[in-house]
Parts: C-alpha cells; structure tokens; sequence
C-alpha cells in the first residue's frame, strides 16, 4: 500500500521571555523517503538552553546529511546524534560560563522502518487505530516515581519535582539514550515529538484524540492554542512535530 507523509512544526514562545525549544523536520538530501525530526527543549538560564537546543538540531541534521542507510544503521545514528550533541554543550559550557543543558528526542524514518531515541523529558507518542501505542519515559524524577508505582498521572502534574531531570545532554554525566522499538511504518500511523509544555498541560486521551482525527497541521494548531488556554499566563514554552503516514491516493490517468 502507497503511503504519504504529512509532518507539521509548531512552537509557541508561551508565557516565558525567550524560547528555548528548538524543532525541525528535513529531509534527507540524497535518499528518497527518509526524513528526520528531532525536538530539543533547553535549559540553563537566558540564551543557554537556547544555544544547548540548536546544538541538538545541527548535530542532528549534520549527522543525518553524512548517514547512508546501506552501510549504516539508524540506531546507530541515533545513538551517535544524542552523545555527539552532548559533548558539543559540554564544550559550549566551558566557553560561554552558562549552564546550557537540554533533552532531544530524534525519529528517523525510512523506507521500512522508524526508529526514534530520546533522553530527558520530552516525549514521542506513536499513535496506531486510534490509541497510543508507545511512549517515551521521561528522564525524570516524578517519571521515575511513575514507573516505579508511587505516581500516577494527576500527581505528576502537581509534584514539586516534576521539572527534576534524572539525565539530559549536558550535564556531568553521560546521557541515557533510550532507543525505541523499531516500527514497521503503515498508513494510520502518527508520531509526535513535543516539549513538556505541550504534554504537561494536556492528558494523553487529549493528545490521541487530535492527533489521530484531523490531520497534522489542524491538530498541531489545535493542540498549541489548548495549552496556551490551559497555561493559564504560566505556560511554557511549547514545540512539537508530528508526522502522519497516511494512504497515498489512487494513481490517475
């Protein structure tokens, strides 16, 4: 079965002074049907997370330009953009006297396969028939309160520590890169990147509901204006991307 890609970016400065998202989606310059999206969300005061976050894009996009599908594999590539991107803020730091620090979460599809990592806490959702069917776990530590049973979804919102990361790019430590399952892509399938700004105000029911009933640049506008409303004059910055396989249409004469 014929399948096209819809993708759509979005972001919103939020109620913050500057916004430390940084988002994309680009295709690969010589390979037909493989595309990238990598989502970054900065911290470490005013102009750090920012120049942390477009680190993570541009080590993105230079590795992804270089990589060759035949002789490389994509989590390999994964895994080499998150700690690649890592050493970079930490040389970043020792120059700039700030604290750049940021999370990523990368999805590489290509012909067969999507593959995606992420370290942090900002998420990717693959939503199938209506329903999310995997999820990154957030790096942090009212996720691992989650996972451990001592947390459920309301508390979270609410935990005093719920901005506490556990690991990201930039710190003293080596990140976690989480690699997720790889994913036969087939039409109906729909992946979202976003920051906490996004999913922070908004359940999953919420998100699953948009994603999967209108199409991608619909949902996104419908997705940043509801949390604009739900931030209340406290919201965060907000980014995402999402991309929507979907059935290619009958060829015509």
């Amino acid at each position: 079965m014929p399948i096209t890609v819809e993708t759509c970016v979005a972001s919103h400065i939020g109620d913050r002074r500057e916004q430390q998202d940084r988002v994309g989606v680009f295709a690969h310059p010589r390979e037909r049907g493989m595309l990238m999206a990598v989502l970054a969300d900065g911290m470490g005061g005013h102009t750090g997370g920012a120049m942390a976050a477009e680190q993570v894009l541009l080590k993105a996009r230079q590795n992804f330009d270089d990589y060759s599908p035949r002789s490389e594999d994509a989590g390999s590539l994964l895994n080499t953009i998150v700690n690649d991107a890592h050493l970079i803020i930490r040389l970043t730091r020792l120059t700039s006297e700030k604290e750049p620090h940021s999370t990523a979460v990368v999805l590489v599809l290509q012909p067969g396969e999507i593959r995606w990592a992420h370290c942090g806490d900002s998420r990717l959702y693959h939503f199938r028939d209506n329903r999310v069917v995997a999820r990154s776990e957030d790096h942090s530590v009212v996720g691992d309160l989650q996972r451990k049973g001592q947390l459920n979804d309301a508390g979270a919102r609410i935990h005093p520590r719920r901005n506490v990361l556990l690991s990201c790019l930039g710190s003293e430590r080596p990140p976690e890169v989480c690699l997720g399952q790889a994913v036969q892509p087939q039409a109906g399938d729909s992946f979202l990147l976003c920051s906490d700004g996004l999913w922070g105000l908004l359940s999953d029911a919420e998100i699953s509901a948009e994603v999967c009933s209108r199409r991608a640049r619909d949902a996104a506008e419908v997705l940043v204006e509801r949390a604009r409303k739900r931030g209340a004059g406290a919201g965060d910055n907000i980014s995402l991307a999402l991309i929507k396989l979907v059935e290619a249409p009958a060829s015509q004469s």
